[in-house]
């Protein structure tokens, strides 16, 4: 008879006396089950501790690229290292600079203007040149009796908007000649006013070369313009006393040559002191 596991076995002669040899043999098989399952529990701790450790160092050095430092790539290099932080730094003022002088302004008030007002400073030269086209020279003429230098009712529109003089010059070429009379008055105001109740028209000049023309009822082209505190006007027409007509494309062509000219001057001559007050030193 036999009873469970862990209970003594009978041996077959005797049924009261114990098979020692079988008890025995149960007895080791017990310690070797015991011990392998000790071993192989230490072999699963073992191997596991493994797993958490090599994850760790795998986590603590996945840079999500090969070869990277994540923490590396974070510090500055040594040399974008201030090497000396004593030293001031650089300031820079919070204050726009003013904006450069308007030429216009120079030549739109008297108190402004105080460049030289004589022939050359508006008409230098002995001609004027307009891509192809060149107009020489002629008489000039400056004066203080606005009224003396005009035709019709220009001169009294002069006077009254307080004309302080005029310049004049002639022009030819092919047998066209044009006058420019340019007048000064002290403002802008004063010299746009002229010109847009312009009537009559400047006188021309002749002489130098050039024969009396616009005269005598002739029919010419006259123009009235502004720039600043200056006004002028020109007359134009044929040497020959012919009378312009809107088909007279050489007449136009050498007064509005001579207009844009005049303009320009003007407007040059504010440049020039715009430039000189820009260069001069602030108090």
């Amino acid at each position: 008879m036999s009873f469970g596991q862990g209970g003594p076995s009978w041996g077959p002669g005797d049924s009261r006396t114990p098979d020692w040899a079988a008890l025995a043999d149960e007895s080791a098989a017990r310690s070797r089950r015991r011990k392998w399952l000790l071993i192989g529990g230490g072999a699963l701790a073992t191997a596991a501790v493994a797993a958490i450790v090599a994850t760790a160092v795998v986590t603590a050095n996945d840079t999500g690229s090969p070869g990277s430092d994540k923490n590396a790539s974070d510090l500055p290099a040594p040399a974008d290292l201030p090497s000396d932080t004593s030293q001031p730094q650089p300031s820079f003022s919070s204050v726009a600079p003013p904006p450069p002088p308007d030429p216009k302004d120079y030549i739109s008030d008297a108190r402004k203007d105080k460049a030289p007002i004589t022939v050359d400073a508006f008409f230098p030269g002995k001609k004027v040149t307009a891509g192809d086209r060149a107009h020489t020279k002629g008489a000039t003429n400056r004066t203080n009796n606005c009224a003396a230098t005009t035709q019709g009712a220009l001169g009294s529109i002069l006077t009254s908007n307080g004309c302080d003089q005029v310049i004049r010059a002639t022009y030819s070429s092919n047998g066209v000649a044009v006058t420019v009379g340019l007048a000064v008055f002290g403002t802008e105001a004063e010299a746009k006013k002229a010109a847009q109740q312009a009537s009559g028209g400047i006188a021309s000049l002749s002489g130098a070369g050039v024969p009396t023309f616009c005269r005598a009822g002739a029919v010419c082209r006259r123009t009235a313009n502004s720039y600043g505190r200056y006004a002028y006007f020109t007359v134009g027409g044929y040497t020959s006393g012919k009378n312009v007509t809107t088909a007279s494309k050489d007449v136009y062509a050498v007064g509005d040559d001579l207009t844009e000219f005049t303009f320009r001057q003007i407007r040059h001559r504010g440049e020039v002191q715009a430039s000189a007050a820009a260069g001069a030193p602030t108090a």
